[in-house]
């Protein structure tokens, strides 16, 4: 058995559902891999932990990566986690925002330093906004109606609704903003051990796809490493990664799970290059394999 730890983006929570499916019916160990999947939270750079092998593989974006080779470190992206990034701005379910434009003239709670919102300011000309630091709650959101906040589709509106109150999440790929959740390892790992990576890939993407039919295993294990979660949030996020085709992308059969686009990867660079977020050109393609993901 190979050791394989696998450094997550946050807590253990059911946007990680595949990769603890994966685990726990016990697809990585038929490709003869003995993962572990090591726990992230918000001071731990993911990216700088598999970049110092700390970790064999991580969990990111594909701006992430991008942004990242861009800084001189050698990671890559092997198969995408999520077709669609469910990271968006919540407001009210009878709001009368109802587009990134209508943002002018408001206050949003948010995380500095995004580039997605970057991105929003910019396209957009929020020239007339007012940013708060996030709370990483929903207490002010449910307690003002005019309060907005940075939210994913996938958990805060569960506790707003908890709380009575319905909402909207605008996503920013509606934007046009459209990164890809991935995973990834460096580069130095893929060329040494491609066997290693495609099995990973293999049995990441086998628990995605058995998730997305039945969470119940995942869960389980999900509930018992992190006891803040309860039945009915993961139940929430797990319709919500369905009903947001966040996962299988536009085509319902899965076909598409795992799969990235040359054509996304370099309309997210030009992105990201256009915001000066990277301020020398490279090749695109040194931040990520279609070899893996793409070649079932």
């Amino acid at each position: 058995m190979t050791r394989i730890t696998l450094q997550a983006d946050w807590y253990p929570q059911p946007e990680h559902g595949g990769f603890y499916t994966a685990l726990v019916k016990g697809y990585y160990k038929d490709e003869g891999l003995d993962v572990t999947i090591q726990p992230g939270g918000p001071y731990l750079v993911v990216e700088q932990q598999v970049a110092s092998g700390a970790a064999q593989f991580g969990m990111g974006s594909s701006d992430r990566m991008l942004e990242s080779v861009a800084d001189g470190q050698p990671l890559v992206a092997v198969a995408a986690t999520m077709q669609r990034d469910p990271q968006g701005i919540m407001v009210r379910k009878d709001s009368s925002i109802h587009s990134f434009a209508d943002l002018n003239g408001h206050t949003i709670s948010i995380k500095p330093g995004y580039t997605w919102f970057a991105y929003l300011v910019q396209r957009y000309q929020l020239n007339n906004i007012h940013e708060i630091p996030a709370t990483m709650s929903v207490a002010n959101f449910v307690a003002d109606p005019q309060y907005i906040q940075q939210a994913f589709a996938t958990s805060e509106p569960y506790f707003a609704r908890q709380a009575g109150i319905e909402t909207r999440v605008l996503l920013i790929s509606d934007a046009g903003y459209n990164p890809y959740r991935v995973m990834f390892t460096t580069r130095d790992f893929l060329q040494q051990h491609p066997e290693i990576v495609a099995k990973f890939v293999r049995a990441s993407l086998k628990g995605w796809r058995e998730y997305l039919n039945d969470p119940t295993a995942a869960h389980a294990a999900i509930a018992k490493l992190n006891p803040a979660l309860n039945p009915e949030w993961m139940s929430f996020t797990w319709q919500a990664l369905r009903d947001g085709h966040f996962v299988t992308g536009d085509d319902p059969s899965g076909a598409q799970v795992g799969q990235m686009a040359t054509e996304r990867w370099t309309t997210m660079y030009r992105q990201l290059f256009d915001l000066k977020v990277i301020d020398k050109e490279f090749d695109p393609a040194v931040a990520y394999t279609l070899q893996f993901a793409n070649s079932r």
